[in-house]
Formats: C-alpha cells, structure tokens, sequence
C-alpha cells in the first residue's frame, strides 16, 4: 500500500453500491441503466470519498452530467459519512491480480458548509480482481465529478456542469451573469441582496451555482448555504416541531453568504416569511451576502409581505430575459463542444430555430439527439433530428404567441387588433380583451406582468382581474364559454 489507506471494499460498501444502482435503475428506468449505469464499477470508499470508474471518457462525462447528483444523493441517505462521489476513468487488462492507480485526482474537504479543492499525489491502491487504470478528473475550475454537500445536510448539493466557464452569455443574460460573477469575486459585500428573477430555464440556478462553486473554491473561508425555498421552509417547520428554533436561527444567521433559490414558493406562508425577513435583516446588519432567485421582479411576487418585498428589492434586481437565437446557438455550440460531439451547422440552426421556450428543453433535446446517435450508432443529421425529436418539435409549434391570440379573439368579436392596446373601456372591447388575457395565461408561458405589457403596458393586477373574471363567466356564462372554448380549439390545434 506504500503508506496509503486502501480503499474500502468491504461486504458493507458492496451492499451500499447495489442499493444505490437499484434506486438508479428505479428512477432512470431500465434501458438507460443498462447503457449508462451498469458498465460503472465500484472502486472504493476512502475519506468520505466514493470512487467509481466508468471504461470510457465520454461514458465518465455523460453519467458526470446526467446522475451524478443522484448517485450521490442516494449514497449520503445510505452512509451519511459520504460526502462526495468521484467518477474516474478505468480500463480493465484482465489479469487476475490487480491495482489502481490514480492520476492526481481532484479531491475535496469539506468543514462545516466550506469546501476546498484541491489535487493529490498519485497513489496504489491494490485488492480488486481486476487491473484499473484511472484517469484524473479535469480541474475544479472547469467540470469536475465532484459535487459538494456540507456535513450537517442543510445546504444543497452543487451541480457541477453550473460554473461561470460554462455560462453562455448573451444580451438576455449578460447583465444577470455580470452581477452574479462581480459579487462572486468581491472578498466584501457590493449589493444585498442580489435578486435574480427570470422565466424557467433561463440560467437563475445555474448562476447561483457558479457562484456558490467561485466563493468555495476562491475564499474557502467563508460558509456558503444554498438551498430552495421549499426547502428552508421544510427546516423551518422541523425546527418548530422539535421545538429547536434557537439551533436553526443560529445555523442560518451565522453564514456568510446564504443562497435561496425561487423564493416565490414561500408566498402566502405568513410563518415562514416571517423567519426569513427576519433571517434577512440580522444577516444583512452583519455585513453577510444574500442572494435569492425567483420567477418574478420583488414588486410582482404575489402574497409575499410588503416589508419583505421591499427588503427583497432594496439591492440589485437582475432579469433574465427569454433567450435570442444567437443565444440559443452559442448554448449548442458550447454544450457539443463540452461532450465532444460534432454537430453539423444545420442541425445546430434548426434546434436553436425551433426549440425557443427555455434553456433546459434545449439542452434536453440536444441530449436526446447526442444519446440517440451513441447508442444506435446513427449519424447526426437533419432527418434524423426530426425524427427522434418529433414530439418535442410539434409540442414546440403548437405554441402559442400572445401575438396571435390577440389576432384569433379580435377576428372572433370582430374588433381592431389595436382595440387590444387601447385605453377603451367599452364593453365590446374591454370583455374580448379580457378573454384574450385569459387566453395568454392559459396557452403561454409568459407571466403576468409580461402578458400586462404586451397590452398596452396594463399592471399585472389588471391582468389578474381579467383572468378571474373570464373564470367566473366561463362558468356561468355558456355563450361565452362557447367562444372561449372554440378559440382555444383553434388556436391550439
């Protein structure tokens, strides 16, 4: 062993290693076990650390950014002394006697809810009955196979693809990852809270992770909590069960820096509001960073208390704005090149083309695609996108504008398409108008506040009213319930 540790491959890490591939299989479902997942081999347990090997590069990548999370979520609920799971790159000579080696691989330690990063010696490790040669991981700064949780289970675990190198930064954004990637670098506090808001998929969680990924490698220092919302309130409401609230204020008051993701789940829960304004407060007369994330600006956050939404607004708010098509193209560009995968252009164009409602679905699609060709052998190409993603293209053309949903109901009611923008208030404009804002909360994605302004600039609350009110008569009125209906009818189809 040459004075090293030799990794544990015990009855009781075996065991451990076939009720994780279980949940694998349960979750992800057989056939992307079999390709992905079976052909990974335990290598060991050292140091909190759980060491798999996959035989290839792109097998290393693709179960790096598609499980591990997983892998190790399931892990930790089985042995709570596993913080990390690291996935090398093996290759098997088929002798009966064995070693490991590993190239100084990327390691991890954790204390309290800070990590440092750093690469050890290689090192032997003998006892398997097969020869392996590992390969080291990329460095932390770029992607890694580790990612991080802290010792008491509070804060969430990082996805490691969600780094500021792997941002792809576009109008819609820049101002967003400018913001994220200045505090990140700042050793005091620049603006508090940062507020990033934006639709799903538009890149909030992965900013707040590159952040969370630069402040623990950069200034090991400092404690970093991020979780959901969901999440603190889950703690928040075990603290008062336990009867523990002093534990818990302690814990979450005594970070540096605390990062809560879509705080517009708290709305309407008065209890739990009220320990994070005051979690807030003690955290910002402190002098620590607070960073948050929601789906709307503070002043659009519906039933979040007026003291909380003003502190929520009081630092720097930042939008993600919905992606262009340049942006959409330089995210494909950037994620094939990652996987190593050549893409021809006109594939590329078409995706970016056609899959516009969020950064997740497109990177969904593309992962699609690259898998399809992997595991069938078939090569990359128009037709063949077309074909393996059919689905999601016709659910993606029959999307909807708000465009042309004020067209369908002025055609229908027979009034002016601009009557949709005007100020008028008769009842001939103002009823289709109303179901038009109906119709665009219904069949789109767009918030309140944005359908408001595709209306002539109208507040979101005008909004809010139109759709009730359209509720209301659609139950009560079936003549207009009949036009509704028919509209929707025609628009969807």
């Amino acid at each position: 062993m040459q004075g090293d540790q030799q990794a544990a491959l015990d009855d009781h890490t075996v065991a451990i290693w076939q009720v994780v591939r279980e949940k694998l299989r349960a979750e992800f479902g057989a056939t992307a076990y079999r390709y992905w997942l079976e052909p990974v081999a335990l290598i060991g347990v050292e140091a909190g650390v759980a060491r798999l090997g996959a035989p290839t590069r792109a097998m290393r990548d693709w179960v790096t950014q598609h499980y591990l999370d997983r892998i190790q979520a399931f892990w930790h609920a089985e042995d709570a002394n596993v913080h990390f799971v690291e996935i090398n790159i093996i290759s098997g000579s088929g002798n009966s006697t064995s070693t490991v080696t590993a190239d100084t691989p990327v390691s991890a330690s954790v204390s309290g809810n800070t990590m440092s990063v750093s690469a050890q010696a290689p090192k032997t490790v003998s006892g398997s009955n097969t020869n392996y040669r590992t390969e080291s991981q990329p460095p932390a700064s770029g992607r890694t196979a580790i990612a991080s949780m802290s010792d008491d289970g509070i804060s969430a675990a990082l996805d490691p693809r969600y780094t500021f190198d792997n941002f792809v930064i576009g109008k819609p954004n820049e101002f967003a990852y400018a913001a994220a990637r200045r505090l990140a670098e700042a050793e005091s506090v620049p603006f508090n809270p940062l507020f990033l808001y934006g639709g799903v998929g538009l890149g909030k969680t992965h900013l707040m992770h590159a952040i969370a990924w630069h402040i623990r490698r950069t200034q090991p220092h400092r404690t970093v909590i991020y979780l959901s919302a969901e999440k603190f309130m889950y703690r928040f409401i075990r603290a008062l069960r336990d009867k523990n609230t002093v534990d818990f204020k302690d814990q979450f008051r005594s970070v540096d820096v605390l990062m809560v993701d879509d705080v517009q789940f708290i709305s309407g829960k008065d209890s739990t509001q009220e320990e994070f304004f005051h979690t807030f407060n003690a955290l910002v007369d402190q002098g620590r960073q607070i960073i948050v994330s929601a789906d709307k600006s503070p002043s659009d956050l519906e039933d979040i208390e007026e003291r909380l939404r003003s502190r929520l607004g009081s630092g720097l708010v930042a939008d993600i704005h919905a992606t262009t098509y340049e942006l959409r193209l330089g995210i494909l560009e950037s994620k094939a090149e990652r996987q190593g995968v050549e893409l021809p252009q006109r594939v590329m164009e078409f995706l970016a083309h056609k899959i516009t409602a969020n950064v997740r679905e497109l990177e969904g699609a593309l992962n699609r695609v690259i898998a399809h060709s992997q595991l069938v052998g078939r090569e990359i190409s128009l037709e063949m996108v077309q074909d393996v993603l059919h689905d999601v293209l016709r659910a993606s053309e029959r999307r909807v504008s708000i465009e042309e949903i004020q067209k369908r109901v002025a055609e229908h009611f027979n009034i002016k398409v601009s009557d949709m923008h005007s100020a008028r208030r008769a009842r001939a404009v103002a009823r289709p108008r109303q179901v038009a804002m109906y119709l665009s909360k219904q069949l789109t994605t767009h918030s309140l506040p944005e359908i408001g302004r595709k209306f002539g600039g109208r507040d979101h609350t005008t909004v809010m009213h139109a759709v009730r009110k359209i509720e209301e008569l659609h139950s009560s009125d079936p003549s207009l319930s009949e036009d509704i209906d028919l509209l929707r009818r025609m628009l969807e189809g």
